[in-house]
């Protein structure tokens, strides 16, 4: 708990705070609400934050050392556990740290569902942090009237019908996937896309119904600071998307269908329009890329042991939530030496310190929400 004056009122917020004044409802939906991570706060006399002071590191899972120990194949089982509501995005991220390594090359069908696996996890994802929002106790909607909610769940049948996994799908493989794409499911991703385009915008109005305008603005110069990105960024001006500015897998091919919503207000409402905006703009991305996926093969013949070249690589990605990172240094064995993980989440809570202070205590659960972290995605 941070050091506060005596006329301040003591907040703990999260799992193993200590005993407090305050306890902070995140609600049943919201993804925030998940794990271990504690927020310390000053409260003054007019029940706003003073200070704050976020402290990630409760769930401490060790995934970079946990990925150290386990050979390449066997690293990508793991490797969808920190963003667990991005896991398709994580999974892929290292596997293409690992095939710059190797210097091989995917085959074009496996480029292109990779690409359409990583929308679909965007977009499942993005509704879960928007129904958080709009769940948000004690104006939120009850859970199972939240709209978005079928739409999400027809998006993770499509993860499932082609890995056998809702969440942790574990397709991903060196060289390419673990499975084609069954019979039928493209229709099934598309019905999906027409479920999410048909309430991403009662969605939204919900999310604005809960959310009040000016709640913990976060500045452009704030932002660039912290090195925040995602929806946390384009709220506060930053015209930032790997899709577009560094593209891997097709984005390159798909740029002309590849807009970034962004906006200059900064706070919490504006973060959650700008990740409702980027949802709706999304779906013709995902239309074109069920289109031009080609025909072939979805994975390269490997021996059964895998090993690196002595060397380094780096892979990034966008996430829902912002840029999802994996450096990787190989001294030639079977196992990487060194794993370092560039997460969303981590960034994005560090910007709370700056932007929670003059924040009411009864919009405090909407400013904290608003910086869309995954618990498990806080801890390396």
């Amino acid at each position: 708990m941070p050091v506060m004056a005596s006329d301040d009122v003591r907040v703990g917020i999260g799992i193993g705070a200590e005993t407090c004044d305050v306890v902070l409802e995140l609600g049943d939906l919201h993804p925030s609400g998940h794990g271990a991570f504690r927020l310390g706060c000053s409260i003054d006399e007019d029940r706003r934050v003073v200070s704050a002071d976020p402290q990630p590191g409760l769930l401490h899972r060790g995934t970079e050392k946990l990925l150290e120990v386990r050979d390449y194949r066997q690293a990508l089982m793991l490797a969808n556990r920190h963003d667990w509501l991005s896991a398709v995005t994580s999974e892929i991220t290292l596997a293409l740290a690992v095939e710059e390594l190797l210097g091989l090359e995917v085959p074009p069908r496996a480029v292109w569902l990779r690409t359409l696996l990583c929308e679909i996890s965007r977009a499942a994802a993005s509704l879960m942090h928007l129904a958080g929002a709009a769940a948000l106790p004690p104006h939120g909607r009850q859970p199972a009237d939240v709209p978005g909610m079928r739409a999400r769940e027809a998006l993770l049948r499509c993860l499932e019908s082609i890995s056998g996994g809702r969440m942790h799908t574990m397709i991903a493989r060196i060289g390419g996937l673990a499975a084609d794409a069954p019979p039928g499911w493209f229709d099934e991703v598309s019905a999906a896309v027409g479920l999410v385009r048909s309430e991403i915008s009662e969605l939204r109005d919900a999310v604005d119904a809960t959310i009040a305008p000016g709640i913990a603005r976060l500045s452009r110069a704030d932002a660039l600071g912290y090195s925040v990105n995602g929806p946390v960024a384009r709220a506060s001006g930053l015209d930032i998307d790997l899709r577009r500015d560094d593209p891997s897998l097709a984005y390159a091919e798909l740029a002309s269908r590849v807009t970034v919503c962004t906006s200059d207000e900064g706070d919490a409402r504006a973060r959650y329009r700008v990740l409702a905006q980027q949802v709706a703009a999304d779906l013709d991305l995902l239309e074109a890329c069920i289109a031009g996926v080609p025909a072939g093969p979805v994975d390269v013949p490997l021996p059964k042991v895998v090993r690196a070249p002595e060397g380094s690589a780096y892979a990034w990605m966008e996430s829902a939530t912002g840029i999802n990172g994996v450096y990787l240094v190989s001294t030639g064995g079977t196992t990487p030496w060194r794993v370092r993980l560039r997460t969303a989440s981590y960034a994005n809570v560090q910007a709370m310190s700056s932007a929670l202070p003059g924040t009411g205590l009864d919009d405090l659960a909407a400013a904290v929400g608003s910086f869309m972290f995954v618990a498990g995605d806080l801890d390396h």
